[in-house]
């Protein structure tokens, strides 16, 4: 069985293979792992590197950085851009057209509303027993 890769140059230049992921038909580059679960948008990216959970849920137009760390159940609304190395944990909710910065901590059950920037390498919501999430 062979598989159809999509190629894509990024803006330094650099060429991609990204494929089609099973659930929902969304682009995940190679290099990424992305849970079998997840819902990946037909219009969504992940890139190399990044970690999706089960049952994560990504909207269309959003774009997934390389490094990212997605705990489970955690829901992306539509045009949400995660910088490299994000981390958002279990259960949390970010709205659409929300950017979550380059290294940013988003925690366990926390929610970031529609529209909203959380600036790299800051640290939202609390989790229950814990300073902020760790890795998803």
């Amino acid at each position: 069985m062979s598989r159809t890769f999509l190629e894509i140059e990024g803006e330094r230049g650099i060429v991609s293979k990204y494929r089609r992921h099973p659930n929902g038909r969304g682009y995940v580059a190679v290099g990424a792992e992305v849970d079998p679960s997840a819902y990946v948008d037909p219009t969504a990216y992940i890139e190399a590197g990044a970690r999706v959970g089960q049952k994560v849920s990504i909207g269309g137009g959003s774009w997934i950085e390389n490094d990212a760390a997605i705990g489970a159940g955690v829901v992306i609304g539509a045009n949400v851009h995660v910088g490299a190395g994000a981390v958002i944990g279990r259960s949390a909710k970010v709205g659409s057209h929300s950017r979550i910065g380059e290294k940013a901590v988003i925690a366990d059950g926390a929610t970031v509303e529609r529209d909203s920037n959380i600036a790299p390498g800051s640290k939202a919501g609390r989790a229950r027993g814990t300073d902020y999430a760790r890795a998803a």
